[in-house]
């Protein structure tokens, strides 16, 4: 049992590693913050909170992830190689992806809320 909780610390240290080191996390919890504020003084209905929470929680666990790529690329190789920019990319291009989709889904919420 000990060790299960241990895992936990483990998952938390990554977490407060990723929001105190990584620019990019910083910034998706930035705007994690304005859309709960948004959401909060727009009035959100209990699915459309359901909604955002669940799309907040994917995007910064994707950047962690992407991250986590970038720093298992770079402790494999220190120099240039086409195979470590493709990873890299290919995990950024996923955060990309990704947020695009939130922006997308975040203006269906919203804008309709805000132009009536």
């Amino acid at each position: 049992m000990k060790r299960y909780f241990k895992a936990f610390s483990y998952a938390w240290s990554g977490i407060v590693h990723g929001a105190l080191h990584e620019r990019n996390v910083k910034s998706h919890i930035a705007a994690a913050a304005a859309v709960l504020l948004a959401g909060w003084l727009t009035g959100l209905s209990r699915m459309e909170w359901m909604i955002i929470i669940i799309l907040i929680g994917l995007m910064i666990a994707l950047e962690l992830l992407n991250a986590a790529v970038e720093r298992a690329v770079d402790l494999v190789t220190g120099e240039f190689h086409p195979l470590a920019k493709q990873a890299k990319d290919l995990a950024a291009g996923a955060v990309l992806v990704f947020a695009i989709s939130s922006a997308i889904i975040g203006a269906l919420i919203f804008l309709p809320k805000w132009l009536i």
